[in-house]
């Protein structure tokens, strides 16, 4: 199950990348300062209902949607892995090295 959700996740966020790079550049700062429009070109009637806008939207949703739910299906997948919940490790001194070998004599 959670593999499925993540290759649909994957899916839209690829999705979502591409729709944005097709999408066209107003300038900067989001279309605002300058150009006609009346209201400085945020909130057009072309931007309004563009079908890229749409999409982008559309897309959005859903990778919110696809990251809740596997951020929810990760929480409660059993055991914490977490090393705080695993405590302490014993102690052990460390043993002296073994002593050289003499070197042999040919």
């Amino acid at each position: 199950m959670q593999t499925v959700i993540l290759v649909i996740h994957l899916l839209i966020a690829l999705g979502l990348v591409g729709v944005i790079l097709m999408q066209r550049s107003e300038g900067g700062a989001l279309g605002m300062g300058g150009g006609g429009g009346g209201g400085g070109g945020f909130m057009t009637g072309r931007g309004a209902a563009d079908l890229l806008t749409r999409t982008t939207g559309i897309l959005a949703t859903g990778f919110f949607i696809t990251s809740m739910v596997l951020a929810i299906l990760a929480s409660k997948s059993g055991e914490s892995t977490s090393i705080l919940d695993q405590g302490a490790a014993p102690i052990t001194t460390p043993t002296a090295p073994a002593e050289p070998a003499a070197p042999v004599a040919k």
